[in-house]
């Protein structure tokens, strides 16, 4: 799942690798970078640690499949945190002050959460398929189960990060004399170094995810479609509306012009403008992948019940309705009486007694 996509330019060493890099030169990106990143890290801090505190915490009797969710905000608070990093290199046009081996953590969490958050896209697309269509199998499934496909990712996830950490470095000199974190590869470094990393990407990353989400969730929704009007299959199609939402948005783009920017490394695809219109693409889809860590989100809200959401401020205040039988001669069928005004009435005898 990891990806050493994150390299861009080519290598400084020789006059022509120079001029290629000045080719591929996109001074929009620091700014752009700047601002979306600066935006999802407020927004992305904030509600995935709302997430993960009404998950673990005020939601109660959460279904096992809420595992998948978890982790999803957990990955998505990881992510959050090595913005802040990302803004200061970018701000200051792609100048890495803080060291080799931030670059290679931070990055590294970077692009990791990536494909993370498309592997746990899919579990739970998967699960939705068995829960739909398959509910005597999926009825059958532990708890247990769950915690052990997350484990498997999380230690695909950490067994893919220890050898680019402890690794050659990642961080070399760029043009205008700036140290470039994870960029300014030569094609001799994406040929050999990165191609196992970036094919692995392509194809778990993208073919495969995809390909179970294009095809399991029509046939989920086609499902759900034949169940009458209720507040699950309003909740079920919500929740595939928002997935499919966040992949078209975030992850298609984003693996689409990784394939062509991977080929254009490579020189598979070599003519001069269309290079530097990946190159391009990819600094905006770089941009709006960060974006699914604020609209994760929503999904935790609407596959939840909305009710154990919203902290119950306003309860204190309601009055209480009581209601009674009383004898149809004394012209009521029925009483209702305010519970404070019953307790006030109470004390009110007390005191006469």
């Amino acid at each position: 799942m990891a990806d050493n996509s994150w390299a861009e330019g080519v290598s400084n060493g020789t006059v022509a690798n120079a001029s290629s890099e000045l080719a591929l030169e996109a001074n929009f990106q620091y700014s752009l970078f700047t601002v979306i990143y600066s935006i999802v890290f407020v927004l992305g801090l904030i509600e995935n640690v709302l997430a993960l505190y009404f998950l673990c915490c005020r939601v109660k009797h959460v279904s096992h499949s809420c595992v998948y969710m978890i982790n999803l905000a957990l990955a998505d608070t990881l992510f959050v945190c090595v913005l802040p990093f990302k803004i200061h290199y970018h701000l200051n046009r792609n100048n890495w002050i803080f060291g080799d081996m931030a670059c290679r953590i931070t990055g590294t969490l970077y692009y990791i959460n990536i494909y993370l958050s498309i592997a746990f896209f899919t579990c739970i697309c998967i699960d939705r398929y068995v829960a739909v269509l398959h509910p005597f199998t999926y009825i059958q499934i532990k708890l247990l189960h769950y915690l052990m496909v997350v484990a498997v990712l999380w230690v695909v996830a950490l067994s893919i990060m220890v050898p680019l950490i402890l690794g050659g470095p990642l961080h070399n000199r760029g043009m205008r004399n700036t140290t470039a974190c994870f960029e300014n590869f030569g094609t001799h470094s994406w040929t050999y170094r990165m191609a196992p990393y970036n094919i692995l990407a392509l194809v778990l990353g993208f073919v495969i995810p995809f390909s179970v989400i294009l095809i399991f969730y029509p046939l989920i929704a086609k499902r759900i479609s034949q169940i009458k009007h209720s507040v699950r299959k309003r909740k079920a199609l919500s929740t595939i509306y928002i997935i499919l939402v966040i992949c078209t948005l975030c992850f298609l783009p984003y693996n689409l012009t990784h394939l062509l920017h991977f080929l254009m490394r490579i020189q598979v695809i070599q003519n001069e403008a269309f290079t530097n219109l990946i190159y391009k693409m990819r600094r905006v889809t770089l941009a709006l992948v960060s974006l699914n860590c604020c609209l994760n989100p929503l999904l935790y809200y609407f596959t939840s019940s909305s009710k154990r959401w919203h902290l119950n401020f306003k309860l204190k205040f309601r009055s209480k309705l009581v209601y009674t039988i009383c004898d149809q001669k004394l012209g009521e069928s029925s009483c209702g009486y305010k519970l404070q005004q019953r307790q006030g009435n109470r004390k009110h005898r007390a005191g006469i007694n």
